[in-house]
């Protein structure tokens, strides 16, 4: 009995069958969009704002050659690399860097239950040290924040700028004499434990949608925020900022820093990142496109049916793409615009209170409750998500590695053996690295290292594994060897970076 049926026509009919890149944008916001892109924002200023724009847009034609792959063939998304010419052994030299890649991933998982055990231990800590280093990071940080606007106003008292810096760097001498307090690492390994048992037993849907809801609406809060940011004299974002973001030029230095290697950073995982690259095609199959498009017969029906179901994908994946392009661009500017101008840099434990600032010249007081709501939904569900499709693709590959997980039921024991193994090994590795902001860009950069290995794969998909009905046309060919290149030129800056070649 066939399985396939009919693709939607209707605007309507699309819409409803949507829902691989929305899941995967619930992946990518909390690491990418919350973390990496509001910490270049704080480092570089308005200065990237071109580069973090290519970011989010560039490679969403890769993911479709990749889409199009597992719909039109049943394919997994490590089943097609490994099909890629190159040197093999056992499998494809893809395959075997996105184990090294996936297993840096880890890091990015346990920077992302780091944040989320920062914001739990800021509004409810467990120990009397934790609600302490609370107070005094508090107090150092609105110091910092005072001290930055009065020094962009002509009329501000000597004494009371020295009392600012006196009062900024007393709390700062403090924060640094104290030990980290165990409340974030408590807060982790409690939030990893029922994680694990959720995915294991499969009862993740609503947890997802709940997720997804709270992180469209703090996406849309942080929208809402820019503009209203225009109202305030002290912070709003000027033409001139705009322009000097899209001007394509490198920024200068500040601090000691180079905002290039952070930035370089967040172009691996901002937007559809390379592990979202993989991971999009296992997404569509459990959505069903693959199914419901049939295997190919040979018949002008199956190619019919193949265009519909291509259609809906596209769709899917543009639909995404305009999603978390706004979110991303939202969330570049509070950081350029609050964290930058008051020389406030995210990192280490204080990652989170420090976020919480770019709402504080909008939402004032509310500022660190509303973050710190927002905080936990957009880095729970990038947690949740992320967790829940790593173990996919790794159950996916013990069979294509030929070390098991033959059978269907061997594939759905690896599923949950990996559904567990990824929120409890992620918290571990926080306990031991405890800089969340430094694991989530280190996986960064292995993601951008992968990122012309993929574009190869897209390329060599689209000419030699496309259908011959059901290629695409001109002006998409041209937008993928643009997508391409760029993805190229990202990886290769990133390497001689690495190596020391350039700066």
């Amino acid at each position: 009995m066939a399985m396939h049926r009919p693709p939607p026509r209707s605007i309507a009919g699309i819409l409803q069958n949507l829902g691989p890149g929305l899941i995967v944008a619930g992946a990518i916001v909390g690491s990418g969009e919350l973390v990496a892109t509001t910490k270049t924002g704080a480092e570089a200023g308005f200065w990237l704002l071109w580069l973090i724009l290519i970011g989010c847009v560039i490679k969403v034609f890769a993911q479709v050659e990749f889409g199009r792959v597992t719909v039109t063939e049943g394919k997994t998304a490590l089943e097609a690399l490994d099909s890629v010419p190159g040197p093999r052994r056992r499998v494809n030299w893809i395959v075997w860097y996105w184990l090294i890649m996936t297993v840096v991933g880890l890091a990015q998982l346990g920077g992302i239950v780091g944040g989320v055990g920062q914001a739990l231990a800021l509004a409810a800590p467990l120990t009397d040290e934790g609600r302490v280093f609370n107070e005094v990071q508090g107090r150092r940080i609105d110091a910092q924040v005072e001290s930055a606007i009065m020094s962009r106003r002509e009329d501000v008292p000597a004494d009371e700028a020295s009392r600012l810096t006196l009062v900024r760097d007393a709390a700062a001498d403090e924060a640094r004499a104290m030990d980290e307090p165990p409340d974030p690492f408590l807060w982790a390994a409690l939030l990893a434990i029922p994680t694990a048992v959720l995915l294991v037993l499969g009862r993740y849907k609503l947890v997802q949608i709940v997720s997804l809801v709270l992180v469209a609406a703090f996406t849309a809060v942080t929208v809402l925020t820019v503009f209203l940011l225009q109202m305030q004299e002290d912070w709003a974002i000027s033409g001139g900022d705009i322009a000097d973001g899209m001007s394509v030029r490198l920024p200068p230095e500040r601090g000691g820093l180079n905002p290039m290697h952070t930035a370089l950073a967040a172009f691996g995982i901002i937007g559809v990142g390379a592990a979202e690259l993989i991971m999009y095609p296992y997404w569509c199959l459990e959505k069903g496109y693959a199914r419901d498009t049939g295997r190919d017969d040979g018949s002008d029906a199956w190619v019919e049916r193949a265009r519909g179901w291509l259609r809906v994908m596209r769709w899917d994946a543009l639909l995404s793409m305009f999603v978390y392009t706004v979110g991303t661009i939202a969330f570049y500017l509070l950081g350029a615009a609050v964290l930058g101008r008051c020389g406030l840099n995210p990192e280490k434990g204080d990652l989170v209170r420090t976020l919480s600032e770019m709402y504080a010249p909008v939402f004032g007081e509310w500022a660190p409750a509303l973050f710190l709501v927002g905080a936990f939904a957009v880095l729970y569900s990038t947690y949740f998500v992320a967790s829940a499709s790593y173990a996919r693709v790794c159950a996916d590959a013990v069979r294509v590695f030929g070390v098991g997980g033959r059978t269907e039921a061997d594939r759905e024991w690896w599923r949950k053996f990996f559904c567990a193994f990824f929120p409890l090994a992620s918290c571990v590795i926080f306990v031991f690295v405890r800089s969340p902001g430094a694991l989530i860009l280190t996986a960064g950069v292995s993601q951008v290292l992968m990122l012309p290995m993929l574009a190869f794969a897209a390329l060599w998909f689209r000419y030699k594994r496309s259908h011959p009905k059901l290629r695409p046309g001109r002006t998409w060919d041209v937008l993928l060897w643009l997508s391409s290149a760029g993805l190229f030129l990202a990886g290769t800056w990133a390497a001689l970076t690495k190596i020391g070649l350039i700066g």
